[in-house]
């Protein structure tokens, strides 16, 4: 449910941003990322909007004199309807929602690499041209994390898709066959 509820937020909001012209998504996440900066440095606002005794009217009345003049009208009221709907906690995921269809929009692709030792520059700036080669995307957004589990190879995720060329998941594999061979 929370799912659906952020996508149809976060949705509503990027249609405003592709409806106000060239640039507004781009501005949008920018906004989007800074308000979600100061959200993490002040958890006592956190916990202020999601405080059920206080009534929606207030948490409204806070939303305008904390954002009035520093965002933009459309994040402005994005916010306003959030609060208003009671849908606050439902926030974050509704921005993260947001982010990933400018991306989606601007074709950058968002990878995950798990490595069993740190890559050298040269090592990811390869991995990042291959991905940019084979996935049709223009610009690729690069997570790097060291694994020492996996003992080599990587494993690489683009979304839902996972390749996995870790020596780990081969020696499963292998480990799999040599049960199911059947001795006589």
């Amino acid at each position: 449910m929370a799912k659906l509820v952020s996508k149809t937020y976060g949705e509503a909001l990027f249609e405003v941003a592709v409806e106000s012209g060239e640039g507004k998504t781009v501005q949008l996440m920018e906004e989007i990322r800074g308000i979600r900066g100061i959200l993490a440095e002040n958890p006592e606002f956190d916990s202020l909007m999601k405080h059920p005794a206080i009534p929606k009217h207030e948490k409204l009345q806070v939303v305008k004199n904390v954002f009035r003049g520093r965002i933009s009208d459309e994040l402005e009221n994005f916010l306003e309807i959030i609060v208003s709907k009671e849908r606050y906690g439902d926030l974050d995921a509704a921005f993260t929602y947001f982010i990933d269809r400018v991306k989606e929009q601007q074709r950058i692709g968002v990878a995950y690499v798990t490595t069993a030792v740190e890559l050298t520059v040269g090592q990811k700036n390869a991995v990042e041209a291959r991905l940019l080669e084979t996935s049709g995307y223009r610009r690729m957004e690069m997570h790097y994390v060291v694994e020492p589990a996996i003992i080599g190879g990587m494993i690489i995720r683009i979304g839902d898709r996972v390749v996995d060329s870790s020596v780990r998941t081969k020696i499963d594999g292998l480990t799999k066959q040599l049960l199911q061979i059947q001795l006589g």
